[in-house]
């Protein structure tokens, strides 16, 4: 089962290389990961999304609380939560099918980000579902290459889990 786990961390130099030691030590592995800092420069979270069952996930849990710099683990798949990944297509479109690219990406809220005489770069960013939906949309009119960040979560405010 696939689990979205942030990590409250101390920005410090070696934390990520802890963490990700964590995880390549143990033979857990990495799906995505994002990292960026908070409202206070001096803590980062960390978005890491792994799979497991839950006596997995909770042997996980345990050993990031004991490492040093991390402040707070939180398995998203307890709370209610909003997950958003971001997504660069470069496509190269026939002539007549660029009127196409163009509407589906307007129908998915994309924009183009970078145009040149056979290409579009295109950004899409919502839910995994929606990303995935988009490329198999667009497969077929010429993807010459495509980039994705990791999962960013976070909480919902005053919203508990049924």
């Amino acid at each position: 089962m696939r689990h979205t786990i942030s990590v409250l961390v101390e920005n410090k130099f070696g934390v990520l290389s802890r963490v990700s030691g964590l995880f390549s030590g143990r033979g857990y592995n990495i799906e995505s990961l994002s990292v960026g800092e908070t409202i206070d420069p001096q803590v980062s979270v960390m978005t890491i999304v792994t799979t497991g069952d839950d006596q997995i996930i909770e042997q996980i849990t345990k050993q990031l609380n004991k490492l040093i710099d991390v402040i707070k683990v939180t398995d998203m798949k307890e709370l209610e939560h909003v997950e958003r990944e971001m997504v660069l297509v470069k496509v190269a479109p026939k002539q007549e099918d660029k009127a196409e690219v163009l509407n589906i990406t307007e129908i998915f809220r994309g924009r183009i980000v970078d145009s040149s005489q056979k290409t579009y770069t295109i950004e899409i960013t919502g839910d995994e579902k929606k990303i995935e939906a988009f490329i198999e949309l667009v497969k077929p009119m010429g993807i010459k290459e495509f980039v994705r960040t990791g999962k960013v979560a976070i909480a919902r405010e005053g919203v508990k889990k049924k």
